[in-house]
């Protein structure tokens, strides 16, 4: 592997940096112009709701113009601070314990192995991976968590003679993918049911044929680029020349990647993984990377030594972080966002039963912009949604799937989702360029998820 694949490589980064700089000013340009006003919420289980028709203007004013600037920095002080900063936390103690990893041969030697396995059935393995991504994002509801394992999909891509491109598609791609067309997802599906008075995950058999759908559209997509790299590649011969890690250190990750997968499979049956499964992965990479080191034939100086040195190959990505999530917040210390919500609504109310629908999943990924946490998203969305439908004869069950399609598959589209910069600054791939290849098939999955609201409509989903 590469010394430097870990980097958030320097064009990819200013490439990000300035379109998160343009619209971080826009934005706040664009409030100066939308009235402020808010909804009242309560606070149901000790949990934050906005109570419907309880929105009124505040007449609060505009904010100061440099605060357009310290938005980026005022997060950390906001109410979602804790998960920023566990997100920043995670980023940099995974940082150093891939470069560890990578530096004593442990990520390189599994590599080896799966091509060793797969190399004359490559196309196969293409459709494992994404399908076991899609699966964590679709059944569990994990996506910040698969950072880690970009660059080594990436790096498998390489090896097995494709791209950059279809590393990334194979991982965050197929993982965004999941998290929309989720079956049991408990951060969108789950906490929008039990917000709705739905059983919880209920409507299995739809949401399956759903998941099945998309991903045979993904990995037709996938293969489709794959091959075209195939047939323009001059030499398809597969060359892997690596460090040989020692069977300690094997072993050692071998044990933290057994809990760490473990506790990703119990996490929707046990809370205290859900409220800290991140924070959790974090560690179990911490043990590995630092243990492992101390395992191998490097001294406990080079460890750390190598530890530190990922860590700061990494800190651009908390710059990119803290823009992006600084979009969102200068739309809430405005005051905006809950009138943009009272007015999208309005749009919608009182509209045929199909443009209600559509309406709601229109919302939802406009939103998705500013609010890339999908349960955050439903405690805002689905109070006001649920009166809507219920006038308008649409089961709630059916709002749920308009507003798990308008989160998910825009995770992979914004410049505003930090997983998605932070993947593709990773592999040292331009926002520009992915939004090129990934364009038709985002298009695609748009009319896709319209045609399924219609046949969920229907049937009387």
């Amino acid at each position: 592997m590469n010394e430097n694949s870990m980097n958030i490589q320097k064009k990819a980064f200013i490439n990000a940096l300035i379109i998160l700089f343009v619209l971080l000013v826009v934005t706040g340009i664009l409030t100066y112009f939308i009235p402020s006003g808010t909804y009242q919420y309560e606070l149901v289980d000790g949990i934050k709701r906005i109570i419907p028709d309880s929105f009124s203007y505040t007449n609060e004013g505009n904010i100061a113009f440099y605060r357009i600037f310290t938005a980026p920095f005022e997060v950390l002080a906001s109410d979602s601070s804790s998960i920023i900063i566990a997100i920043i936390l995670f980023l940099l103690i995974i940082g150093g314990s891939i470069k560890v990893l990578t530096k004593i041969g442990v990520i390189e030697h599994f590599i080896f192995m799966i091509i060793e396995k797969f190399k004359d059935k490559k196309y196969v393995l293409l459709s494992v991976i994404t399908l076991a991504f899609m699966s964590i994002g679709a059944f569990i509801g994990i996506f910040e968590e698969i950072i880690p394992l970009v660059p080594i999909m990436i790096i498998l891509s390489k090896k097995l003679g494709w791209d950059t491109k279809i590393g990334l598609g194979m991982s965050v791609l197929a993982t965004g993918f999941g998290f929309s067309a989720a079956v049991t997802n408990p951060f969108t599906i789950g906490i929008a049911q039990e917000l709705s008075g739905v059983a919880l995950f209920s409507g299995f058999g739809f949401r399956f044929i759903i998941f099945l759908i998309t991903y045979v559209t993904l990995i037709t997509f996938l293969i489709y680029h794959a091959k075209k790299i195939d047939s323009s590649s001059v030499d398809s011969e597969i060359n892997f020349e690596y460090v040989k890690p020692n069977k300690r250190s094997l072993l050692f990750t071998l044990f933290c990647l057994a809990l760490m997968i473990t506790s990703i499979i119990l996490s929707p049956f046990i809370k205290f993984l859900q409220d800290y499964n991140l924070i959790l992965i974090a560690f179990y990479f911490l043990m590995a990377g630092v243990g492992a080191g101390l395992l191998s034939s490097l001294n406990n100086k080079q460890v750390f030594k190598t530890y530190l040195s990922g860590s700061l190959e990494m800190a651009p990505g908390v710059l990119l972080i803290l823009l992006a999530t600084g979009v969102k917040q200068v739309i809430t210390i405005s005051g905006d966002m809950d009138t943009i919500l009272y007015f999208v609504t309005n749009l919608v109310s009182g509209q045929s039963a199909f443009v209600v629908l559509i309406g709601a999943f229109l919302l939802t990924m406009f939103l998705n912009f500013f609010i890339g946490s999908g349960s955050a998203k439903a405690f805002i969305i689905i109070p006001i949604l649920n009166p809507i439908l219920d006038l308008n004869l649409i089961s709630r069950q059916l709002g749920i799937l308009a507003f798990q399609f308008g989160d998910g598959f825009s995770n992979v589209f914004y410049p505003t989702n930090a997983v998605l910069l932070l993947a593709l600054g990773l592999g040292g791939f331009s926002y520009s360029k992915w939004i090129k290849w990934i364009l038709p098939l985002q298009l695609f999955i748009i009319v896709l998820s319209i045609l399924f609201l219609y046949i969920g409509l229907e049937v009387s989903y």
